[in-house]
């Protein structure tokens, strides 16, 4: 019987919901709830309880921990619902360090205390090595994911509102934007040249590409005739599991970039040598229609192109440089170069221009700095003009 209702006095029933087996012991579980009032509501109660455990949702909310709920969280939401990679850091962030930090307490228990308390602690002690600290961004982390956790909690209405809501949450501090400039690109493209990544590095440097997206780039996404290409699916890469094609994340992140000639004439270089190697190879070459690939056919690596570029900006001598902050000189290069701050947020897929600006604004004074002189010049000119007549 998955239900049932006992009378206990005059106005007082019993509902009772069976659960099933315990896995762990083996017995029948039961939630027992009273009810105050006509049977009508024990009804009621008995069918709204009987849903929610037909839906997962544990009728008991009471005895449910925390622990127990992100993991349910995990699998029910989180899971099914989210890129595999964010799914992923999820699981990572709810298992080395929420769980063991506060899955104990019961859910419905959990207040903001509690929580603030654990951000202080991982704060000061948090790495799992024991080593200090963890960074405010990666406490930062920490709060976005429980936050997002428990407003599922109050969806699903185990809980009443969200304690995460009252917590002070920590700053995560920006990393610095390394940039480069005209001197150190053609150093880094002369040295990319030597290698097989040359006309990757040109296109990254072109265009601001993310790595993922330059990894997914197909040969339909890209209009040579047109100089354009259209960003419209990206490659990750999951330790343990290879890799996976999956669409932008944003709205924005899809989108159209324009190609210099030079790189155009590069593309098509590349894309007749790669025609080649591919007729070399026969049916052995796993054609996944990309840009950039092995020689087998597979995507590129992070891991190995990771290694490929430190060797190149060794080779280009241009100090510590990450793959990413090719993107970052794209941009600053672009807004130093007078180009409207919409264009750029533009080519490099951000939800708006402020994150544009947000970012590079380090860019910024200098542009105001001649944006001033400029007008100066300008309005001594008309004056000199007036003065003449």
């Amino acid at each position: 019987m998955p239900g049932s209702i006992v009378k206990r006095g005059k106005n007082s029933w019993s509902v009772i919901v069976d659960l099933g087996r315990d896995p762990v012991t083996g017995k029948r579980r039961r939630a027992w709830q009273s009810v105050k009032g006509s049977k009508r509501e024990a009804e009621r109660l008995l069918t709204q309880l009987l849903h929610q455990r037909d839906q997962g949702i544990d009728v008991l909310p009471g005895k449910l921990t925390l622990g127990e709920y992100l993991e349910r969280w995990l699998r029910d939401y989180a899971e099914p619902n989210t890129a595999a990679k964010t799914y992923r850091n999820y699981q990572d962030v709810v298992r080395r360090h929420l769980i063991p930090a506060l899955g104990s307490l019961p859910l419905t228990k959990l207040r903001p205390q509690h929580i603030q308390a654990h951000y202080s602690q991982a704060l000061q002690g948090g790495r799992l090595n024991g080593k200090g600290g963890l960074s405010g961004r990666s406490v930062l982390r920490h709060h976005q994911v429980l936050h997002t956790a428990l407003r599922h909690a109050v969806r699903w209405q185990l809980i009443a509102s969200n304690p995460a809501d009252a917590v002070e949450a920590p700053r995560g501090e920006r990393h610095e934007i390394h940039t480069v400039g005209p001197e150190e690109v053609r150093a880094l493209l002369a040295a990319a040249d030597k290698t097989p990544l040359g006309t990757l590095i040109e296109l990254a440097v072109m265009t601001g590409l993310r790595q993922g997206e330059m990894l997914g780039l197909r040969w339909e996404d890209v209009d040579l005739d047109a100089g354009t290409l259209h960003v419209r699916q990206v490659c990750q890469w999951l330790p343990g599991q290879g890799f996976a094609f999956k669409a932008p994340k944003t709205a924005g992140s899809r989108r159209a970039v324009a190609l210099a000639p030079e790189t155009v004439r590069r593309l098509r270089q590349h894309r007749a040598r790669q025609a080649e190697e591919k007729l070399a190879l026969g049916a052995a070459y796993a054609d996944h229609g990309l840009v950039f690939a092995t020689p087998l056919g597979t995507p590129l690596d992070p891991a190995n192109l990771r290694r490929a570029w430190t060797r190149i900006v060794r080779d280009a001598d241009v100090g510590h440089l990450r793959f990413h902050d090719l993107r970052h000189s794209h941009a600053s290069l672009l807004l130093q170069n007078g180009v409207h701050p919409k264009i750029v947020s533009e080519r490099l897929g951000h939800s708006g221009v402020g994150i544009t600006l947000d970012i590079y604004s380090h860019v910024l004074p200098n542009l105001q700095a001649e944006a001033a002189a400029g007008l100066e010049r300008l309005l001594a000119g008309k004056a000199a003009k007036t003065g003449a007549l």
